[in-house]
């Protein structure tokens, strides 16, 4: 369990987000959660790349 919450808590939450968004907003919500976390990966790993790719895009 992570921070006490229970499936009892899981389940009421999850019925809660159906109550506000509805089930067809449900995955429309969740794309653009998934290419937020996407994009976010993307900016943490291209901190890292970045030197390189700079290097060889000016060659």
């Amino acid at each position: 369990m992570m921070f006490g919450i229970g499936t009892q808590e899981i389940i009421f939450i999850v019925l809660i987000v159906l109550l506000f968004f509805g089930g067809k907003k449900i995955p429309e919500l969740m794309k653009g959660v998934g290419k937020g976390v996407r994009s976010f990966k993307d900016a943490m790993n291209g901190i890292d790349d970045s030197p390189e790719k700079t290097n060889r895009e000016v060659q």
